[in-house]
């Protein structure tokens, strides 16, 4: 497995020789971010400047290439302004999931109100039903299925939040507190990232039924 610590000091020397002082924000997310990173996990870095061009992007790009492990590195890229006038249902995750590396990201959190987790129950909910609908009648991907049971998964972390006022990072420590109907979500998608099997149409009606029922519940 990378190790990350090392790998992050080779980008941040690369960030600084390309950006200097322009470099707002880095951290990391995902199975990284949480301290549970396997041989196979993605890179999920994010960088925010001061501001963005297109040239910024070509010149990240150049510099990516000339860090190991290419083909593992992922992530997010912004100027500081987008991020503090993004949609603030998204921002709720992009916070909490966000291993600060070198700056803050706490310019953000006046932006993240009950409204805002609300909606991104909400948002995600309705995304999880539309994908889930569109993947039994057309595409009977198991991989499409895979990548919903993980969005519900980060659902479920809003909801949690938005019940207790706490952020749980590690989904396994959500089947302590949420409720059953949350908890087979959660345990599917464990199971599911563990390798373990699919039963396409059983797991795709739990789905569905789940996010349809959270649609109703956030009239």
């Amino acid at each position: 497995m990378i190790e990350i610590t090392t790998w992050m000091n080779q980008f941040l020397i690369g960030l600084s020789k390309n950006f200097g002082d322009r470099v707002w924000f880095v951290g990391l997310q995902g199975s990284y971010g949480r301290g549970e990173a396997t041989e196979k996990s993605d890179i999920d870095v994010v960088v925010i400047l001061d501001e963005l061009s297109a040239l910024d992007i070509e010149i990240y790009n150049t510099m990516l290439n000339t860090l190991p492990h290419r083909e593992l590195i992922c992530g997010f890229l912004s100027g500081k302004q987008e991020i503090l006038n993004w949609e603030s249902s998204d921002l709720f995750q992009f916070y909490y999931d966000t291993k600060p590396i070198m700056g803050s990201l706490d310019e953000l959190l006046s932006l993240i109100d009950e409204t805002a987790v609300a909606r991104a129950i909400k948002i995600g909910a309705c995304n999880i039903y539309h994908g889930c609908v569109h993947n039994m009648l057309y595409e009977k991907s198991e991989a499409i299925l895979r990548g919903l049971y993980k969005a519900a998964s980060f659902v479920v972390q809003a909801i949690a939040f938005k019940q207790t006022g706490n952020y749980i990072s590690q989904q396994k420590n959500l089947l302590q507190i949420v409720s059953p109907d949350e908890r087979v979500i959660v345990d599917t998608f464990l199971g599911l990232k563990n390798g373990g099997p699919i039963d396409f149409y059983e797991m795709s009606k739990t789905l569905f039924a789940w996010s349809k029922n959270w649609i109703e519940k956030t009239k």
